[in-house]
């Protein structure tokens, strides 16, 4: 109401400016008679409009009062700026006519609403709002109120529940007696002494010596099971022979194949010579060594299994005590260097954590710790045992543990895997005591006249991109070694004397096509290590402490470190990606390098065939074995 009055009031007032006759305007003139005539009418609308037209002729004659006599701020507003600001004003307070008359027209209508609200409606309709109003209030009543079936129903079945909560409250005669005599018998045997029966007590002992028995069995497996292996290797045997003789058709393919592969070996005019032994630089042997004897008349007849390769190291079975039954001293970190280098030996560099040494004029590169033991590891800890010796527990998140001890040259000398069940599987033991007293490194096979076996080459050395049957991996690397073993040897031996690695047989991967100067392995290269992976599981669930040497090569382009070092890497590579890709334990493969030492074709030049990795089963080497006898 006050917008719309205000613009009424704004259309009378534009009315009243009207420019009018000067001398209309002076200060003596008395007011038209036409304000005094609405003046009359008594509207509010009228005496609004007076009272502006009395506000704006005071604003004239003020106006034209002399300059001396106006405020300061009459004086601003006379200013030309203001001027237009004013008229701007005026003119957006002076709506149109057309918007005015539909303001009135809506303001009439919204009072005519107000004046028939306010009204009292007709007989009809306050009978029909009455009526509604009593439908309401009766639906409320009953939806406070239910029916009285309804609230029967709800007493009825109230009831039977708390008669069924009673007579659970309250059972019979017999049930409560038969809760009573069972609540009798367990307070009878809760007074009952803790400790069990003559019986029970037997039984349980019995059934202690029954595991401990059972232990003693898996620790050394019995002649039963070495005659049952030996029994399977003679059943494979007599399989090869069959399958040695199908129809002649198939018989004369497969000798032409063969005749192809040993073609194929024989045919470069430079290929090496068989054993790694006979391509080392001439060494001094041991006096007394039976080398001036004939080649013929030293070799022997091939062992028929582990256990006969090494009845001639120890004629009484090996008592092996627990690989933690000597106390040690925790230290906090294991020695990172060697502390102490042997005589005849040089440490030339270290290249990645690896120590390359010199010695009999040949380059030797080893690690002072296996990194691949300790990964995913849940603890390592070591200790400082007597002799300057150092022992490292590793142990796995399934609670397995992986002990080893090494003498004060970081030589392995005793390695042992203790399952969780604290059954311990030997991997590496060392017969001789003093071995770790010896002063000087020297090659055990400088005391053994050389190698010269009456075999066929692909008896001995298994090229596997001549394998047509993956079983071959199996049935060869199930092999006993070629002569008879001294004695047990340390691994580091096993990895420096190319004379004792002779004694077992081969398998090179020449398969696995390393890029010159890398020892990447390609994705593509990967799967190329199945069949080798899959007869090493088996061997392993034969027996748990087998242990794979893999040997690293490279051919005689550049420096002879900087081979050996690639070399190495090369050959950790491969173990790497049996265990991650193939589930090969980390303590089952013995890593070494080799660099340019022992060419598988004798040339200076780049050649694919030196590019290569070596396995070879060295169990029967490094520990002792069941024997059938």
């Amino acid at each position: 109401m006050k917008r719309h009055f205000r613009i009424v009031l704004g259309a009378a007032v534009g009315l009243t400016l009207i420019p009018a006759p000067l001398p209309a305007l002076s200060r003596d003139a008395q007011p038209p008679a036409a304000p005094l005539i609405l003046a009359q009418a008594q509207s509010p609308e009228e005496e609004e409009l007076l009272r502006r037209k009395k506000r704006e002729g005071a604003k004239r004659d003020e106006q034209r009062a002399p300059r001396a006599e106006r405020p300061a701020q009459r004086e601003r507003a006379e200013r030309p700026a203001a001027r237009e600001r004013e008229t701007v004003k005026r003119r957006a307070a002076e709506p149109e006519p057309a918007i005015t008359e539909e303001r009135q027209k809506r303001r009439k209508d919204r009072e005519a609403i107000k004046r028939r609200a306010a009204e009292p409606d007709t007989p009809a309709i306050a009978e029909e709002r009455q009526k509604r109003r009593k439908e309401r209030e009766t639906v409320k009543r009953r939806a406070a109120e239910p029916e009285r079936a309804i609230a029967e129903e709800r007493q009825k079945r109230r009831k039977d529940r708390e008669a069924v909560k009673r007579r659970a409250a309250e059972p019979e005669p017999a049930i409560a007696e038969e809760r009573q005599k069972r609540r009798k018998e367990r307070e009878a045997i809760k007074r009952r002494p803790t400790e069990p029966e003559p019986a029970i007590a037997e039984e349980r002992q019995k059934r202690r010596k029954e595991r401990e028995a059972v232990k003693r069995r898996a620790a050394e497996p019995e002649p039963a099971i070495a005659e049952e292996r030996q029994k399977r290797r003679k059943e494979r045997e007599a399989a090869r022979q069959r399958a040695a003789e199908p129809e002649p058709a198939i018989t004369e393919e497969r000798q032409k194949r063969r005749k192809e592969r040993e073609a194929a070996i024989r045919r470069p005019e430079n290929a090496a010579r068989l054993f790694d032994s006979a391509k080392e630089k001439p060494v001094r042997r041991k006096p007394g060594a039976e080398t001036d004897q004939p080649a013929r008349a030293r070799a022997e007849r091939l062992p028929e299994s582990d256990a006969a390769a090494q009845a001639r190291a120890s004629t009484n079975p090996v008592q092996i005590g627990s690989v933690l039954s000597e106390e040690g001293r925790r230290i906090e970190r294991p020695r990172r260097e060697r502390p102490e280098v042997p005589e005849g030996a040089e440490l030339v560099r270290e290249v990645n954590n690896r120590f390359i040494f010199q010695t009999n004029n040949t380059y030797f590169i080893e690690r002072p710790r296996e990194e691949r033991f300790i990964i995913d590891a849940r603890e390592v800890y070591y200790e400082e045992l007597p002799r300057s010796r150092q022992r490292e527990v590793v142990v796995r998140s399934d609670g397995t543990r992986i002990v080893t001890i090494r003498n004060r040259w970081g030589d392995v000398v005793r390695r042992v895997k203790i399952l969780p069940d604290d059954r311990e599987i030997v991997l590496v033991y060392v017969e001789d005591d003093h071995y770790d007293e010896v002063l000087e490194w020297r090659d055990p096979g400088l005391d053994l006249p050389p190698l010269d076996l009456d075999i066929p080459v692909r008896d001995y050395i298994l090229d596997a991109e001549w394998v047509e049957d993956p079983e071959d991996y199996y049935t060869f690397l199930d092999q006993p070694p070629v002569e008879q073993v001294e004695r047990t040897y340390s691994l580091d031996e096993v990895r420096r004397s190319a004379r004792i690695r002779d004694k077992v047989r081969r398998i090179d991967l020449d398969i696995i096509n390393f890029e010159f100067g890398s020892a990447q392995i390609p994705e593509s290269e990967i799967g190329k290590l199945e069949g080798v992976a899959e007869a090493m599981q088996r061997l392993l669930k034969e027996n748990p402490g087998e242990t794979f040497l893999i040997e690293g090569h490279t051919d005689a382009v550049g420096a002879e470190v900087a081979n050996l070092a690639l070399s190495d890497q090369r050959a950790e590579a491969v173990a790497t990606a049996l265990t991650n890709v193939f589930d090969i334990a980390p303590e089952n493969t013995e890593t070494q390098g080799y660099g340019e030492q022992y060419l598988k074709v004798e040339t200076q030049d780049p050649e694919r065939e030196n590019r290569r990795v070596a396995i070879r089963r060295i169990t029967p080497l490094i520990a002792p074995v069941a024997s059938s006898e």
